[in-house]
């Protein structure tokens, strides 16, 4: 069912806004998108950053602390980081930012590429409820939902955003 209440493109132009007057100075920008929903976002942000070739996208399913409970998602895609990691000012981009688990997941991943002069995060929503001590650097919004409800960014095939509630 869709979720009227937040509306993704005005949230992703929030976010964007935020993004664009943080980093307007900054040298040496690049994104990561975290798979699905974050590389989506990220892919609208580069354009818009005009980041030449530097985006990537990361995929932390094996990177998880619960990969052995959870095991292998359906939708493993292969991680890619085009350019060089070292000395570079990363905008890790997620679209729900929740336990934090999959935001450390690709911290761990990146550094198996180099050294980052900086880690930055950018998330479309912000759960709350964390397990572990992460907060991103650029918000759209903050939403709590009741338990066992997911937020789930999909995409049409014009590339509009929206979301939908799924329960667990």
């Amino acid at each position: 069912m869709p979720h009227h209440e937040l509306d993704a493109e005005a949230l992703y132009a929030a976010l964007a806004r935020q993004v664009k007057d943080a980093l307007a100075n900054v040298d040496k920008v690049a994104l990561v998108g975290i798979y699905s929903g974050g590389a989506w976002l990220a892919d609208r942000l580069a354009t818009e950053l005009d980041v030449d070739g530097r985006l990537g996208y990361i995929d932390v399913s094996f990177y998880r602390d619960d990969y052995a409970e959870k095991g292998l998602p359906a939708d493993v895609k292969p991680s890619q980081i085009p350019f060089d990691v070292d000395g570079a000012t990363i905008l890790l981009v997620d679209d729900v930012l929740y336990t934090g688990r999959t935001t450390r997941a690709a911290i761990n991943e990146l550094f198996d590429y180099g050294r980052p002069a900086r880690i930055m995060l950018a998330a479309l929503v912000d759960r709350g409820e964390r397990e572990l001590p992460i907060a991103a650097d650029f918000v759209a919004h903050t939403l709590a939902l009741a338990p066992g409800e997911r937020l789930v960014l999909q995409r049409a095939d014009d590339g509009k955003l929206s979301f939908t509630v799924d329960h667990a």
